[in-house]
């Protein structure tokens, strides 16, 4: 039943923005889509036709809102679950329905002071704390009630000089209460609070909404311990009478779980562990929950609040407000019949006892009374303002450091900024010279496989042509053989026999000849040996000039890079000195080129080594090409003469 009688304010405001010519009467097609619009904001399932079936005998003309009252009860408030459906949304729809009609704000001297929002959240507050009859109004307790409140969360005193005035303007405001629309009236143009800025009122209006509309006994950061990691997280916990949810941020998006509350649960401290103070926990049926308040009065306030919502669970009350609400009035209730009662008996006995004298006596006194609670007021209010203007100052000073402190911060970051710039500039010119330095490396790889290749073909054709002069020389001694023999048969008469009777046979004429022609070829293979020795000492030649340009190439690059300097003139040095390699002599890498350090590192040993293996096989073979050429020189001058 509560909740339909607060439901049925919001609707009342609805149905009478309906009616234009405010005679208590609303056409069925405006209300049709009024039922349409309640029964999708409060997530009840439409029926289109219960309105046509309830007024079927009636005309198509207007329809009253004691017509109205019946369906309403029946088809849409019976029906109505708690929970089911989004509260804000509901009043919202009520209110962007009346406040077209009905609110028509004044701004007073610093302008106007509600926004549209903060107007809405007034009027859920006003429904909230308004009086059970119609039209609906509140009275000047439960306003100051909650002017007081916002005054506690915008961190000022209550000052209730500007309702005092207002009410003392307006008799019909004390007596009659006040509705919604001049509430709000009156607030957008602050003749209710003193407020210096919008903002803070603002956001001190949104916490009293949270807290009184929202039911959010209470909200916050605290630590809380994990039930499978046992670790401590801090989450943002909002506390409402029959549960408290936790989140990663105050943002309210990124939900953790929540703790259900009934009236089983207990609330108590425990001591400090783990590197925690201001421990307490939550033992439900289910789990006990262990959190950490930031300090003593924190954990106080959590265990209080917490108390608090067990308490309603236990008397089956969804609303802390609304159990206030009704204590108020109960009080109000009870001090307006002490009142009467006190009244009527001393205004018997004053009337026989005070005289003209004594009345004058007391008006006198009443007025210096008076007098002095205006001094007074005025002296505090004094006090109120140099206080005002010292907290103003200490603003402003805390506004200029900070606005230093973010000119320090931002110069801090155009410099930090400058030399990252800077640093990537550096990193990408180190970046392309390590690229140049691979490529380059590669291709010095590649001309010292080429000038190995060149010295294994030198290396061949030297063989090949050592084996050609050693065929020659061969061939050479044959030849001379053949001549002398030749030579001394011609002593000898061709008739003269032998001294056992037989003729001695003479060297056949064909065979000098033919071993001149083998010589001739010898000669001429050998020639073209020499030849292709040549060519291949100029493709070396060449090779030898591509390493060379290459390793020039890498020094030049090497500098900036390599921390020491030792290593590459050790392997430039080997470089230019070689001019034969071993048979089997393989590239250092294969299957990669290698970074530049590793290059190094892995070739100069290696380098060292093949630099005294050529030295001492070119020495070797030159020997022994000169003797070769002596030899060859010798043979052929016999042949000559």
């Amino acid at each position: 039943m509560e909740l339909q009688s607060e439901l049925l304010k919001s609707i009342w405001y609805a149905f009478t923005s309906l009616d234009m010519e405010k005679c208590g009467k609303v056409s069925k097609s405006q209300l049709k889509v009024l039922s349409h619009n309640l029964y999708t904001v409060l997530n009840i399932p439409h029926d289109p036709v219960a309105l046509e079936e309830h007024f079927q005998d009636d005309d198509n003309g207007p329809v009253s809102n004691h017509g109205y009252m019946p369906y309403l009860n029946k088809y849409i408030l019976a029906k109505v679950k708690e929970g089911s459906y989004d509260k804000e949304t509901f009043d919202d729809l009520c209110w962007m329905m009346t406040m077209k009609k009905n609110y028509r704000p004044t701004s007073g001297q610093g302008g106007l002071l509600c926004s549209l929002r903060d107007c809405f959240k007034l009027f859920c507050l006003f429904n909230l704390l308004s009086e059970d009859h119609y039209p609906l109004i509140m009275i000047p307790q439960e306003v100051e009630y909650l002017l007081k409140k916002i005054s506690t969360a915008m961190n000022q005193e209550w000052d209730g000089k500007p309702l005092e005035d207002l009410l003392s303007q307006d008799a019909s405001v004390q007596e009659e209460g006040m509705s919604v629309w001049v509430f709000l009236d009156h607030m957008g143009a602050g003749r209710l609070l003193r407020v210096s800025n919008a903002g803070a009122f603002s956001l001190a209006l949104d916490q009293v909404f949270l807290e009184m509309y929202h039911n959010v006994l209470k909200r916050g950061y605290m630590w809380k311990k994990g039930h499978v990691r046992r670790n401590w997280m801090e989450r943002w916990f909002v506390l409402r009478p029959s549960f408290m949810a936790y989140y990663a941020r105050e943002d309210l998006k990124d939900k953790k779980g929540e703790i259900l509350l009934d009236q089983n649960c207990v609330v108590e401290a425990i001591p400090d562990r783990d590197g925690k103070r201001c421990l307490f926990c939550v033992k439900t049926t289910s789990k006990t929950y262990e959190m950490s308040a930031a300090d003593q009065r924190q954990r106080v306030e959590w265990t209080q609040a917490l108390q608090t919502a067990v308490r309603l669970q236990g008397e089956r009350k969804s609303s802390l407000h609304q159990e206030l609400k009704l204590k108020r009035r109960v009080q109000r209730e009870q001090s307006q019949q002490e009142r009467s009662l006190s009244g009527s008996s001393s205004r018997g006995s004053q009337s026989e006892e005070l005289t003209i004298q004594d009345l004058e006596r007391e008006k006198e006194r009443q007025g210096q009374e008076i007098e002095s609670i205006i001094q007074h007021q005025r002296e505090v209010e004094a006090r109120r303002r140099e206080e005002e203007e010292k907290e103003r100052e200490q603003q402003k000073e805390v506004q200029r450091e900070l606005e230093r402190q973010l000119e320090e911060a931002e110069k801090l970051r155009e410099s930090m900024q400058a030399e990252m710039a800077e640093k990537e500039k550096e990193a990408e010119q180190q970046r392309k010279r390590i690229q140049e330095l691979e490529l380059t490396q590669q291709k010095l790889e590649a001309a010292l496989n080429t000038e190995i290749q060149a010295h294994m073909e030198e290396e061949r054709v030297r063989l090949e042509l050592e084996g050609a002069l050693q065929a020659e020389e061969e061939k050479s001694r044959q030849c001379l053989l053949l001549q002398e023999q030749q030579e001394a048969s011609r002593h000898f008469s061709p008739t003269e026999e032998a001294p056992n009777g037989a003729k001695e046979k003479r060297p056949a004429p064909s065979a000098l000849h033919y071993a001149s022609q083998e010589l001739q070829s010898l000669r001429e293979t050998r020639e073209r040996s020499h030849q292709h020795l040549e060519e291949v000492q100029e493709k070396l030649r060449k090779a030898s000039i591509h390493v060379r340009h290459w390793n020039v190439q890498l020094n030049r690059l090497m500098k900036p890079v390599a921390p020491g300097g030792n290593a590459l003139p050790c392997i430039s040095l080997s470089l230019y000195k070689l001019s034969s390699l071993p048979a089997k002599i393989t590239c250092p890498k294969q299957e990669g080129a290698l970074a530049s350090s590793e290059f190094i590192a892995k070739l100069q040993p290696r380098a060292n080594q093949e630099t005294q293996q050529i030295l001492e096989s070119q020495s070797a073979i030159e020997e022994k090409g000169l003797q070769e050429q002596v030899e060859a020189i010798t043979l052929s001058e016999p042949g000559e003469s």
